[in-house]
């Protein structure tokens, strides 16, 4: 097997245990802030086994070490909040929202990122509306809160990506990880107090420890959803082009919400105007790629902490 060919099945893995994510979000029957502090705390102590983290930190400049922090914060609310989405909703209802990513970060990275605007990114983003349209009204009106909880986790992916974007290239990947995701583990622990009052939807003990049956669905969410592709990716988008990726990790939803057909059986809760404007939304976002230029793989070390993967430029 070639190198590119085995880059392309580690990159479909990849995105399979990513779309893996929003199924286990429903699975767990912890409240979105638990379930978020959990994820997060256990990523963070894997990672803090490692020697390379450590002297990384170490020789990190705390100017950076303090912006990647200030970024954790908005990955935790971007987590919080996908979460938060799936107990209000369900995962193909989040999992949808997350595919509207790309349409904010047409208006955010320009901006954030300090690159030129770019009007095709807009209309691809505009295109995005008919399908959000169709999907509120393919859902029973309990959902539709959801929904406005799942857009505002994607704006939140398009404003951290872009602001990762612009400082990816100073620090180590797991690094950067470490640091974002102790941040965001530190601001759910401080918020939590006040969440019952802010978001009661979202609230729950962080002190509690999980049913053993929830315990091994986070250690599955955090070791092999999320730290086990974070290594993969780095592994194959050293052999792939950004066009190349960007077609495969587009297929997120789409697994997200097969999956969540086939083990949760969600179809039952939506109607057929969902699903007709998943397709909208979706034929926008593989669009995108299509007609934008082929280069390689600028800042593969943005994938350690998105649901959706905002990875070139």
């Amino acid at each position: 097997m070639t190198a590119t060919a085995r880059a392309q099945l580690q990159i479909h893995l990849c995105v399979l245990l990513w779309g893996f994510t929003a199924i286990l979000g429903k699975l767990i029957l912890l409240p979105a802030l638990p379930l978020v502090w959990w994820r997060m705390l256990i990523v963070v102590a894997a990672l803090a086994l490692l020697p390379r983290v450590w002297r990384g930190l170490l020789a990190m400049p705390s100017r950076l070490r303090l912006a990647y922090a200030g970024i954790g914060l908005l990955v935790a609310l971007h987590w919080l909040t996908f979460y938060g989405a799936i107990k209000l909703a369900n995962a193909s209802v989040a999992a949808t929202c997350i595919a509207l990513a790309p349409a904010f970060t047409a208006v955010v990275e320009p901006w954030l990122a300090r690159r030129p605007f770019s009007p095709r990114e807009l209309a691809f983003g505009l295109a995005v509306l008919p399908g959000v349209a169709l999907v509120v009204g393919g859902v029973p009106d309990g959902m539709r809160s959801g929904i406005v909880v799942g857009a505002l986790s994607a704006l939140l992916v398009a404003i951290f990506g872009s602001l990762n974007k612009r400082l990816v290239e100073h620090g180590d990947p797991l690094v950067v990880t470490a640091v974002e995701l102790g941040a965001g583990t530190l601001l759910l622990t401080a918020l939590a107090p006040a969440m019952p009052w802010l978001f009661p939807a979202f609230a729950g003990d962080l002190w509690a420890l999980p049913g053993w049956r929830d315990g091994l669905w986070l250690l599955a969410l955090s070791l092999l959803c999320t730290l086990l592709p974070f290594a993969l990716a780095l592994v194959a988008l050293r052999h792939l082009s950004a066009y190349a990726v960007q077609l495969v990790t587009n297929l997120e939803p789409v697994y997200a919400i097969v999956l969540a057909m086939l083990l949760l059986g969600e179809q039952r809760e939506l109607g057929g105007l969902f699903y007709l404007g998943v397709a909208i939304i979706l034929a926008a976002v593989f669009l995108q790629p299509l007609l934008q230029p082929r280069r390689p793989v600028e800042h593969a070390e943005i994938l350690g902490t998105a649901e959706a993967r905002q990875i070139v430029d």
